[in-house]
């Protein structure tokens, strides 16, 4: 089975408790990773929601946006955010097509998010490409993503629990511990922070920054599409 078809189904099968285990396992610090992200997006005509799995970030980023789209590759878990959304009362085009291939037009956004979606990705730049391309130029990105600590003493406490306990609780919380150690697994693999923002250059973007939250456990990267 191909890289992406495992997560595609790891995804879909832990998704009517993902929201859940994302709270418990972050100590509720989820919620406050996306608000820092829609805060750093700002006020923007159209934004697209690359990954937006069960529509949280989409649904905290509609306060912000003429209109918000959420794009993810799991149909399970766009069920879940359109009855989420339909809750709410709100309708938010929800698209399945994947992030390699985003069926959108050239320059369709001036605004992108993806939480914790890029180290999922089988080819990480030519994703970063796929977004710069539905941006318009000055359009912005903002990812949030795990990362390990820079502080010695502290990534040392942080992988105690982020290799041996989560999956544990993931897996109580889920039924599906694969897809907890497949997480700690894909953060161990994912590039630093400094070669995340070489991709994002790489891939058009300028101005690129990073900020890390929570003592370094995420990193919040931002970009502005080149004009040229």
């Amino acid at each position: 089975m191909r890289h992406a078809e495992k997560v595609r189904e790891m995804f879909s099968a832990i998704s009517a408790r993902y929201d859940l285990a994302n709270t418990v396992l972050s100590l509720s610090r989820d919620a406050e990773w996306r608000r820092r992200a829609v805060a750093e997006l700002g006020k923007r005509r159209r934004v697209i929601d690359i990954a937006t799995g069960t529509g949280e970030l989409a649904i905290l980023a509609a306060a912000g946006a003429e209109q918000v789209v959420g794009t993810d590759f799991s149909l399970k878990m766009l069920e879940i955010a359109r009855k989420k959304m339909r809750d709410k009362g709100l309708r938010l085009p929800l698209v399945l097509c994947d992030a390699h291939s985003l069926c959108f037009s050239s320059a369709s956004f001036d605004g992108a998010l993806l939480a914790f979606g890029l180290r999922n990705f089988e080819d990480m730049q030519k994703a970063l490409e796929e977004i710069a391309r539905v941006l318009e130029p000055g359009g912005k990105l903002v990812i949030l993503e795990f990362t390990l600590p820079p502080n010695a003493l502290l990534r040392r406490l942080y992988s105690a629990y982020f290799f041996h306990i989560l999956p544990i609780v993931g897996g109580l919380l889920t039924g599906r511990k694969d897809a907890y150690a497949y997480l700690p697994a894909s953060v161990s693999d994912f590039p630093p922070p400094e070669h995340v923002v070489e991709l994002l250059e790489g891939a058009g973007f300028e101005n690129v920054r990073v900020e890390l939250l929570t003592a370094g456990i995420v990193a919040m990267y931002s970009g502005v599409r080149r004009s040229s």
